[in-house]
């Protein structure tokens, strides 16, 4: 019975979640699995991946083949570089000292890693953003003076307009009793 290491789909439509399972090849993805050793969440920003490292390790002590996906997850968690290591002691060119030294220097290094790229994430997130905002104000600043040179216009025209006010002095008396009176029915 070939065992792989592989993923199980589960969560909503576009919202998939995995589970990081050691399944018999034959049985169907999301079918009979023998030993569920972590889980896959793609949708955060970065990935979450925990994986069972011990566990993990023991599968590929013992054969079981990972799929593509599977193994650059375990790339990303230094499974198998640990399990390449093994092999280097098992064949005497390493020893369980040297084993743990460079694969302590190869952890620090990737969260090293890890951390320059989440800082770059960050700091790109946050100058796209004073970028956008200088944009909308600039934006803003050019329509504000746009409506204020079109009221400005408004304003002219209505004081040009208005017709200027003339002074009589006197009417005479026949136009005052000129005003109509009120129909009769």
């Amino acid at each position: 019975m070939p065992a792989k290491i592989r993923l199980a789909r589960h969560g909503k439509k576009f919202r998939p979640y995995y589970f990081i399972v050691v399944a018999d090849s034959r049985a169907p993805r999301d079918g009979k699995f023998i030993e569920r050793i972590g889980s896959y969440n793609p949708v955060t920003n970065p990935a979450t991946i925990e994986i069972d490292f011990d566990k993990a390790l023991s599968w590929l002590q013992k054969g079981a083949l990972p799929t593509d996906t599977v193994r650059s997850l375990l790339l990303q968690r230094g499974v198998l570089y640990k399990n390449h290591l093994l092999k280097g002691v098992k064949k005497g060119a390493l020893t369980e000292e040297q084993v743990e030294q460079k694969f302590q220097e190869w952890v620090a290094s990737s969260e090293q890693k890890l951390k320059n790229a989440s800082s770059k994430m960050d700091a790109d997130k946050r100058n796209d953003a004073k970028s956008r905002f200088a944009a909308e104000t600039k934006v803003n600043e050019a329509r504000a003076a746009a409506l204020a040179k079109k009221n400005a216009r408004e304003v002219a025209a209505a004081h040009a307009e208005e017709e200027p006010v003339s002074v009589t002095l006197a009417k005479p008396a026949e136009e005052a009793t000129a005003v109509e009176a009120p129909a009769q029915e």
